[in-house]
């Protein structure tokens, strides 16, 4: 599209309004992605816009920072780059300022290059030897437990082979962890790299979408992490009674006017149980029908998938999800505030060109419990330009981790990234929620990391204890250096035990009440009835 639409959430309905507008016709342009982020350190929420010239080519990508400025974007106030680059940026924390930064490949190099937020430079970065793969899923995210955010790319060594490179982040500086790691064998089709702690443990896993031919009829998802040398099928089973379900292949076909979208699996945790489940867009291989599949996170049954004790499970019997044709992109958002995670459904129009967003409310009934947490830039405190409210805005690279016990009294671990991806349609959300299935207990840990600046060896960490159940934490990391100072604001998010628990007390009470007041009117009474008899009484001393 050529305008940009921003929608602000309201409690009452309709639940987003239509606030700012950005219309980009002017400009000739052609918009590929958004995303939001404070880019120049002022604790105001930016936009970064990439976008593609509508007269000539369809590689070089263009990109536009537009000011925020008291929760408005003005047309002329923005920052155009004065590169372009070969495919969508990866939007990251280089430095460790918390400004975010640019990260990508642009048309005037083979190797990476970083635009650093704040004060605007462009700087070379790694000496990888790839060239790097398109469609990109590089990721900003902490891979081995140190809650300070690596980065993780995908690399093609040539136009057949798709590698991963792991640079870990020691004292503030990227080194490559190991040799690159290949794709599982006989891939034909790689789909978009995705990250979130499959088996409940506390690290972040590599989930991989494939197809074994290249018209996607035998896919699957595969799993790694960093110090695991072999890939683990977690799902293969993509069979419905008679039908034949697959990934729907990535067409890049600069000549066609259709709209493709690389094979993506969007994260979130839909039935709280604390093992995060994803949505896949799927094709009947033998059809044209193209539909969105919620696919959940089950014990593993079968012998491959025994060493991750988990598994993805197709969930093929969802009517609401199955009447939406021609799904192209589906993702989970928390549409009421409520910590349940709905989910998001795009499909194709009349036309090639049109879109229409469909919404699936959350209905799943058992009382599971979550916590909420999201991590702002914390750039200031009391002393923040303009006198806005001083929390800053949402923030790639922060690691969250959580251990309580369940309801069965094991320890129980959960883990997640925030905002670790930001290109081709990644769709992460601004905040995580962590499922933490049916135990009521209080979170024992729950420990905040933040990326760190070169040459700081202490890791920037904190721990919270005892976090209520069911509520959302806001981290204000200021300063950044010193964690035993960052500040948690909680808020509540009553559940219906919650609600069952306050009226059998005030049930109780009332029933208390209701004894206490027929006893006290007996006995009263019975007084009243013993002074007139009192009074009836015959004196006889008085004779």
């Amino acid at each position: 599209g050529s305008e940009l639409i921003i929608f602000l959430a309201d409690q009452k309905e309709p639940y987003f309004k239509p606030r700012v507008k950005l219309p980009m016709k002017s400009l000739s342009v052609t918009i590929t992605s958004v995303v939001p982020g404070d880019y120049d350190g002022d604790s105001q929420m930016d936009v970064l816009l990439t976008t593609r010239a509508q007269n000539h080519g369809r590689d070089e990508l263009s990109v536009f920072i537009f000011w925020g400025h008291n929760q408005t974007l003005d047309l002329n106030h923005k920052t155009m780059l004065n590169k372009s680059f070969q495919d969508e940026p990866l939007v990251m924390d280089f430095n460790g300022d918390l400004i975010p930064d640019i990260f990508g490949v642009t048309s005037d190099s083979s190797k990476p290059q970083i635009f650093i937020g704040g004060n605007l430079s462009w700087h070379a970065v790694l000496e990888t030897q790839n060239k790097m793969y398109i469609p990109h899923s590089h990721a900003f995210i902490d891979l081995n437990n140190d809650f300070t955010a690596d980065l993780f790319l995908t690399t093609s060594p040539n136009s057949q082979n798709v590698q991963f490179e792991t640079w870990v982040n020691k004292d503030g500086n990227f080194s490559k962890a190991g040799k690159s790691k290949e794709t599982p064998s006989g891939v034909k089709v790689v789909g978009q790299s995705m990250f979130a702690d499959f088996d409940g443990d506390g690290q972040s896993e590599h989930l991989l979408p494939v197809c074994e031919d290249t018209t996607c009829q035998k896919s699957a998802i595969y799993l790694t992490k960093l110090g695991l040398d072999q890939w683990i099928p977690v799902l293969q089973d993509f069979r419905n009674k008679d039908t034949l379900w697959g990934f729907v292949p990535y067409q890049n076909d600069k000549s066609s006017m259709e709209i493709s979208f690389p094979i993506t699996l969007h994260i979130g945790d839909y039935n709280m149980d604390g093992y995060p489940d994803a949505l896949a867009i799927l094709k009947n291989t033998s059809g044209s029908n193209q539909q969105a599949f919620l696919l959940e996170n089950v014990p593993c049954n079968n012998v491959s998938c025994k060493s991750v004790r988990r598994m993805f499970k197709v969930f093929w019997e969802l009517s609401d999800l199955n009447q939406i044709k021609d799904a192209v992109v589906a993702t989970f958002f928390d549409i009421y505030e409520d910590g349940i995670l709905d989910i998001i459904v795009l499909s194709k129009g009349y036309s090639n060109k049109d879109f229409a967003i469909h919404t699936l409310k959350n209905n799943f009934e058992a009382d599971a419990y979550f916590v909420k947490v999201i991590v702002l830039s914390g750039l200031c405190s009391n002393d923040c330009p303009r006198k806005i409210t001083p929390f800053g805005v949402n923030q790639p690279g922060p690691y969250i981790m959580y251990t309580t016990v369940d309801a069965n009294g094991y320890l129980k671990n959960g883990s997640a990234g925030q905002l670790s991806q930001s290109a081709h349609f990644a769709l992460q959300l601004p905040y995580n929620v962590l499922g933490l299935g049916r135990s009521a207990n209080f979170l024992d840990h729950l420990y905040v990391g933040i990326p760190r600046p070169l040459g700081e060896k202490s890791i920037r960490k904190q721990e919270w204890t005892a976090i209520i159940p069911n509520s959302q934490l806001i981290v204000i990391p200021y300063p950044h250096n010193v964690p035993r100072s960052w500040s948690a604001k909680l808020y509540l998010t009553p559940s219906n035990i919650v609600l069952l628990t306050a009226i059998a007390l005030i049930g109780v009470c009332v029933f208390i009440l209701a004894i206490i007041g027929i006893l006290h009117w007996q006995e009263k009474k019975a007084d009243d009835r013993e002074k007139r008899q009192e009074a009836h009484r015959f004196h006889f001393d008085a004779m």
